[in-house]
């Protein structure tokens, strides 16, 4: 199931560690070197794109806008094709810990030997499709369309992620009378984020690039323009995604009480206002979410995007039906907003699975309060802990590191004092700016011939369905983390997914496909490969640990045989992420092969193999991101008896996100 190869699991956070591998320099710009840096956005020759999954038809934004984020694309390899003998070399060490029988393991070596001849025309053709794309990926189009704008299953949980921020340790420990601590630190978080879009819309932003070395080897800056004013839009059988020219739209969108509400948060050059005015504003969407009018508590319409795509298309169209010209315009208000501040008030969460839990759902009380189609939504509840979801479709984890990274540097009083520091101007009152986007639709929306509150009221149970049906738990190891790690001489990643391996093995008592996430950006719209843990040597070493622990720690000569064994286990595991980092993995090949065979043909019979499969269904979905200012972070499960498994090594501990069905039995997962 193509569903079940690339989707959701596509992060490309994983492999480096990003405080330990810093990519941009624009993660460590001061305040005074973005102001410097600063240039006002060029308005686009058009108002609004409209995106159908293919990166090529948006790129003359990027000559367009031109600057230091743009200038490498031009001279960015193209991603490789390797040659199928190569592949299947890969693959099969692979595949074959996972057999269930020696009958399994003998039938698929043999059609492995046959492969690379069955394959020669499905070769011929992707390298022909190589050529015809050659300003593009030859994979680009088939993994936005395929892997995620074609996916019919609903965008909360099986494609949106979540990061849960640090605590602001300067908000003041009882908040002001007027405003909550929520609306402190959205105030502040959005005066940043008003930063960092205009760094990225002017195109001032330093291109990444990663190595230790000069040169650096830069990264694909395709993705930034899916990430501010940008939005999925729900449609029958393939979705699109719309980007608006940010020149024209200086909005914020606020979600409050399940309700949405828009307002100026920069200037007409681009800057922050100031963080008073914004915080006023910021307050004035909470009174107004609490006064009664507007939306009514029925019309709950973040709900229309949670549910399964063709219905969220459904319930689109049918309020374009009912509201007419005054919805389309109120859509495209929330739609070209530059990104959407979920406040929700309701909520004091305490603890990181708590917070988690809000961040990545909503949870069944929050979760009218989203907009799950927005490319980002900041989140912050009532005692000011806050984080972000972000939808996955066009823009993959890092760049939102990056986003994310900046807008968390500086606290809550640093801001405040730069903001006192800014020139003043003559900026319209809270009332007069904070427009409610849906209020003149109001009576359209409840008329007796509307379907709407059916359609919320469908969506809402499917919603709290899905949200019920799923776990999510977190976990902080404390007893060492990558400093030990690295004194023992291991690969901290490495090490940690060896670790994760012989958990799995323990609770199912086999292993299970095991996907971790690395990231090809390197290459011209390249986004991720999959580095594949299931390896020989990682089935030695987790079968010589056995099924439950076996206190033979003091037998030196048992010692060193596990010790060797984790040794190899580890070094094979590095071995692949290198491969894979050079988009030399197996997947994406063996991907474009399968997409290779025409309608009527015949596919190679290793495709259907039963250990093939199974290799490639990723029980474990694993993705590795370490940041300072990051609690947890996590995504849900790619397949219904796995686990979406997203880890932190940090120098001292460890942090674990496990995303799975709640109705589960664990041994079954």
């Amino acid at each position: 199931m193509l569903r079940q190869r690339i989707h959701r699991s596509t992060f490309t956070l994983a492999k480096k560690s990003f405080i330990s591998t810093p990519s941009t320099s624009s993660s460590t710009l001061s305040s005074l070197s973005i102001l410097r840096t600063m240039s006002t956005i060029k308005p686009w020759p058009q108002p609004m794109v409209e995106s159908h999954g293919d990166y090529r038809s948006e790129a003359f934004l990027e000559s367009h806008i031109g600057g230091k984020l743009y200038s490498k694309q031009s001279s960015l390899p193209k991603l490789p094709i390797p040659s199928v003998k190569e592949t299947i070399a890969k693959f099969l060490p692979t595949a074959l810990p996972l057999a269930h029988s020696q009958e399994e393991k003998d039938s698929l070596i043999q059609l492995c030997k046959g492969f690379e001849g069955e394959t020669e025309v499905l070769q011929k053709r992707l390298l022909a499709r190589q050529q015809e794309m050659s300003n593009s990926s030859w994979l680009q189009l088939w993994w936005n369309t395929l892997g995620y704008l074609q996916v019919r299953d609903p965008v909360v949980v099986n494609v949106s992620y979540f990061f849960h921020f640090s605590d602001d340790g300067t908000l003041p420990e009882v908040p002001p009378a007027t405003k909550s601590l929520g609306v402190l630190r959205a105030a502040s978080l959005l005066y940043s984020s008003a930063q960092f879009r205009q760094l990225v819309a002017s195109g001032s932003l330093p291109y990444e690039a990663i190595g230790r070395k000069e040169p650096k080897t830069p990264l694909c800056s395709v993705a930034y323009k899916y990430m501010f004013n940008a939005c999925r839009v729900p449609r029958k059988d393939q979705d699109s995604y719309r980007i608006y020219d940010p020149a024209l739209n200086t909005h914020v969108i606020v979600a409050c009480g399940g309700k949405f509400y828009s307002f100026d948060f920069v200037d007409e050059s681009g800057e922050p206002l100031g963080l008073e005015v914004i915080e006023e504003r910021l307050q004035k969407c909470v009174e107004m979410s609490k006064s009664g009018g507007g939306v009514s508590n029925e019309l709950m319409l973040g709900y229309l995007t949670s549910d399964d795509r063709d219905k969220c298309a459904e319930s689109r169209a049918e309020l374009i039906r009912v509201g007419g010209a005054k919805m389309e315009n109120a859509l495209e208000k929330l739609e070209s907003g530059a990104l959407l501040i979920c406040l929700d008030e309701n909520e004091e969460p305490i603890s990181k699975k708590q917070s988690s839990e809000l961040f990545w759902t909503g949870g069944l009380s929050s979760g009218h309060n989203r907009w799950f189609d927005k490319s980002i939504q900041l989140i912050c509840t009532n005692n000011g802990k806050a984080g972000m979801n972000g939808e996955h479709s066009m823009m993959d984890g890092m760049p939102v590191v990056g986003f994310c990274d900046f807008i968390t540097k500086r606290s809550y009083t640093e801001i405040a004092a730069e903001s006192r520091g800014k020139s003043g101007g003559i900026v319209e009152s809270a009332t007069e700016n904070v427009k409610d986007i849906f209020s003149d639709c109001v009576g359209d929306l409840a008329s007796s011939g509307s379907n709407v509150s059916a359609n919320i009221a469908e969506s809402k149970a499917n919603f709290d369905k899905l949200i019920s049906a799923h776990e999510l738990q977190t976990q902080s190891f404390q007893g060492y983390g990558s400093n030990a790690i690295k004194k023992m001489g291991y690969s901290p990643d490495a090490f940690v997914q060896m670790a994760m391996q012989l958990a799995t093995y323990r609770l199912w008592k086999e292993q299970g496909g095991t996907y971790e996430a690395t990231q090809v950006r390197p290459f011209l719209h390249g986004r991720t490969e999959t580095t594949r843990t299931v390896s020989p040597a990682c089935e030695a070493f987790i079968k010589t640990m056995g099924l439950r622990p076996k206190h033979d720690e003091m037998d030196a000569a048992k010692r060193k045989e596990k010790l060797e064994l984790l040794r190899e286990a580890v070094a094979s595991h590095s071995k692949y992420i290198g491969m894979a980092a050079k988009a030399m993995g197996v997947d994406r090949h063996l991907l474009g092969l399968a997409l290779s065979v025409k309608d009527g043909e015949t596919a190679p019979p290793l495709f259907s193999h039963p250990l093939y499969v199974r290799s490639k269904t990723w029980r474990v979905s694993t993705s590795h991101l370490t940041h300072p200012r990051f609690d947890s972070w996590g995504y849900g499960e790619v397949t219904p008896n796995g686990v979406g498994l997203a880890y932190s090594i940090h120098p001292n501990n460890c942090m674990f996100a496990s995303l799975l069905f709640a109705s589960t039995d664990g041994r079954s997962v």
